[in-house]
């Protein structure tokens, strides 16, 4: 893994750095001296801090520091990542960890069991939604602030070690242990893959990780043996992950022989990858949905299907992201992420925006976008005509930040709408939606769907309970489309007492980018 090109996801791009001189050789010896001088001038600093100085300093921090300075002065996604970041850092890239198999929630400081993940230890131990975990082995989890990367510890562990949980069921208002043996529990990359129409199929990626492909691959060949025709593929808010993941999923879209993309490095060597002769859906109608947090591998996918014509990308500006980065192990179990070359997509362009705001502005410029107007016009997305390429057919797009979408959706189509749909799908409402259920979960689990669906839209007390919640949370909305707010409440409240399938299949209906796609798709 130390040598694989890595598009890392913007999420954990954003602390770190390194503070090691990579072994570059050098032109001259005056030059290695100069290096080396610096260097020791480094070393003896700390070393006369730790014996010397007046009170007693964690050099370790004094190092990590250092090297978060170095790394400043190069590019915003040029990271370190310190021994204590790393494993789980990595478990995500990996796409599984070892532990107990549960979705929790810290409900009135009781370890509260959201769902146990399917086929997980916990599920095969009959450890159920609204569980309390009280104990795992002689530690206590509950009626004491514990922070979360301690419970974590606790329920995770040596894969096939075992572990004694104290259960309280609260349906049954029983007391009760199961021992467990901790398993590897999978990282889904590909969130859910349905069809939203007959001939339509839909796949969602979260990241780019190990396992991405396979998934993917897997999720393709199940849509087809189903029928469908066209296909959309949602990398919207996928911050990335390993290019050979993305390499091989446009493999699949891309006839033999066309040009995937072209990465160059400091000394002008050029690496190109270009599709093979195996893809499983080379002729499909195919449509790629991007916003403003796609980046990295999503955009050189993106990139990739728009230059080679072979598909349509619906959405708005992507994050701009045009950087390689490559893992190096330090030996003390750190390591760093350094930027090693730049892509370019099939036509030429590069897509990396500017970097010189390396501050938050540079992640996170929502609200630029949102004050130039172009998440609502897109002929407020500024392009530069010295970035003009053009596609297989002739067509012309533009490098310099990010993909520009072939068809392009607002991100509301009714402004003041946008901290409602923000919020409706947060965190907040698994919460909410979880509590609700906890006050008498054997009166939801004898309900069906359509039955839960008249529950909730017939019922004011869930938007006045829900009203309240978001008031208490210290959060303002509006309230004005209480239908969409029902049913994303409707929505949460099936994926929590059914599947994740019924939960995607309520909520892309109320999709606009997916809506969009249908409409082009009947033409």
């Amino acid at each position: 893994m130390s040598n694989r090109k890595i598009y890392f996801p913007l999420a954990m791009s954003i602390a770190v750095a390194i503070g090691l001189l990579l072994g570059n050789k050098l032109s001259s010896n005056q030059s290695l001296t100069a290096a080396q001088i610096n260097k020791n001038k480094l070393n003896k600093l700390i070393d006369f801090i730790d014996k010397e100085y007046v009170d007693n300093v964690n050099t370790d921090s004094i190092v990590d520091i250092t090297v978060d300075k170095i790394l400043e002065n190069l590019d915003p996604h040029s990271v370190y990542i310190n021994k204590k970041n790393i494993a789980s850092i990595n478990e995500s890239m990996r796409g599984d960890f070892v532990g107990i198999g549960v979705n929790f929630y810290m409900y009135k400081d009781t370890l509260a069991v959201i769902k146990s993940v399917k086929n997980g230890p916990s599920e095969k131990a009959g450890i159920k939604a609204g569980d309390r975990i009280l104990y795992a082995e002689k530690v206590q989890l509950y009626d004491k602030k514990i922070p979360s990367d301690s419970i974590i510890s606790n329920l995770r562990g040596e894969e096939g070690s075992e572990v004694n949980l104290t259960i309280f069921r609260k349906t049954s208002g029983k007391k009760f242990k199961v021992k467990l043996t901790r398993d590897r529990i999978p990282l889904k990359s590909v969130d859910v893959a349905l069809k939203v129409s007959k001939d339509v199929g839909y796949i969602k990626m979260n990241r780019f990780s190990e396992t991405t492909y396979d998934e993917f691959h897997k999720a393709l060949l199940s849509l087809k043996a189903q029928g469908i025709k066209s296909l959309i593929l949602d990398v919207r808010g996928n911050g990335g992950g390993y290019l050979d993941m993305a390499e091989d999923i446009a493999d699949d879209f891309l006839k033999d022989k066309e040009l995937i993309v072209k990465t160059v490095n400091k000394k002008g060597t050029e690496d190109a990858t270009y599709a093979t002769s195996k893809g499983d859906f080379e002729t499909g109608d195919l449509y790629i949905l991007i916003d403003e947090n796609s980046a990295s591998a999503s955009e050189i996918l993106a990139g990739a299907i728009q230059d080679n014509d072979r598909g349509t990308i619906v959405g708005r500006r992507s994050f701009g992201k045009g950087l390689v980065q490559r893992e190096m192990p330090l030996g003390d179990g750190s390591a760093v992420r350094l930027t090693v070359a730049r892509y370019y997509t099939p036509s030429g362009r590069s897509i990396q925006k500017p970097y010189g705001d390396k501050a938050d502005g540079y992640f996170n410029e929502f609200e630029k976008r949102f004050e130039s107007g172009e998440l609502y016009e897109a002929d407020s997305i500024k392009v530069a005509d010295s970035l003009k390429y053009k596609t297989k057919k002739g067509r012309i797009v533009y490098g310099g930040g990010g993909i520009i979408p072939d068809v392009f959706v607002p991100f509301e189509a009714n402004h003041g709408e946008e901290a409602t749909t923000m919020i409706m799908q947060s965190g907040l409402v698994d919460y909410f939606v979880f509590e609700q259920l906890d006050k008498n979960r054997l009166f939801f689990e004898k309900l069906d769907k359509e039955k839960l669906k008249k529950e909730i839209f017939n019922n004011s007390k869930y938007l006045n309970n829900f009203k309240n919640y978001v008031s208490q949370s210290g959060f303002l909305m509006n309230y004005k489309n209480e239908n969409k707010i029902l049913t994303y409440l409707y929505a949460e409240f099936v994926r929590q007492l059914f599947t994740e399938d019924d939960y995607y299949k309520i909520i892309l209906q109320e999709d606009e980018m997916v809506k969009k796609v249908l409409s082009i798709n009947k033409k």
